[in-house]
């Protein structure tokens, strides 16, 4: 069963499940949140200040979801393919609310003739700008020898099972020409002990064996530094991250959860065929 609209409209506010009403970072088993990372990341910003005409129907639909939820973060507000919808990407989230601000409904919108979710395309889109705001220098990247064939973002934690799976097999991606970049999403939420685990990893002098040894039970040396982490969970939660690990391309499309090495390479070897079909079909 659907959510009722109510629980979509209340799920806008991205930190509900780890932070508080009033903004403080918030331990999942009760611990304080170690002050690191910059006081103003900028994944936890919107990606931009939607400025809209007063009278407009993006302005009013603004209007009418702050009014809804006066937390809300809006990452854009465009015309739906439906006539007298605008769709609205907040939260991670995909909704459609009529241009008199009368009526929302929240569901994948498909373009049948295209065979397009144009509610994905929408998220992808935001995805891919959310992904410009986080440095590859903060990423902790696995690469082959030579030029890479395809690049992949993996938003990770290091007690996942099926991130350490994905982990363990990080030579057979990186021997099909994959290149594996690690983003840090501590499902525990910020401050727990996963999240200092982190932390830690992000912290160490080697953060590629680090991360290694903490996704193998192997202990890595406790440290604080000023880290990307804060930010890159942030980032996560934007992006509509339901589950560890979230596999994207570099501009933000969704690949999936866990795949293995084959079935990765032949997902992005599909999705370079299908974005090169319209450049040949001109």
């Amino acid at each position: 069963m659907k959510r009722l609209v109510f629980a979509v409209l209340s799920s806008f506010s991205l930190a509900a499940c780890a932070q508080p009403a009033d903004g403080t970072p918030q331990a999942a088993d009760g611990g304080q949140k170690i002050s690191v990372g910059s006081s103003a990341p900028a994944a936890t910003k919107p990606i931009a200040v939607p400025a809209f005409a007063s009278g407009t129907p993006e302005a009013r639909v603004r209007d009418v979801l702050k009014a809804l939820n006066p937390r809300i973060r809006v990452d854009s507000i465009e015309p739906a393919a439906i006539p007298g919808f605008r769709q609205v990407v907040a939260g991670g989230q995909v909704v459609y609310v009529s241009d008199d601000g009368k009526y929302l409904f929240q569901g994948s919108l498909l373009d049948i003739v295209h065979k397009k979710d144009m509610s994905e395309a929408a998220l992808a889109k935001v995805r891919g700008e959310v992904l410009k705001t986080l440095p590859l220098a903060d990423r902790i990247v696995f690469a082959p020898v030579g030029t890479p064939k395809h690049k992949v973002v993996v938003l990770t934690d290091v007690e996942c099972g099926y991130c350490r799976k994905f982990h363990s097999d990080i030579a057979e991606y990186n021997k099909r020409g994959i290149e594996v970049e690690y983003m840090a999403f501590p499902r525990a939420g910020l401050g727990s002990a996963d999240y200092r685990k982190m932390v830690s990893v992000w912290c160490a002098d080697d953060r590629k064996k680090a991360l290694t040894d903490a996704k193998n039970d192997r202990a890595v040396p406790s440290r604080t530094c000023k880290t990307p982490v804060d930010m890159q969970y942030n980032a996560g939660l934007r992006m509509g991250l339901e589950g560890t690990p979230m596999l994207l391309t570099t501009d933000g499309q969704f690949l999936g959860g866990y795949l293995p090495p084959d079935a990765l390479k032949q997902r992005l070897e599909q999705l370079d065929a299908e974005r090169a079909q319209p450049a040949s079909g001109a």
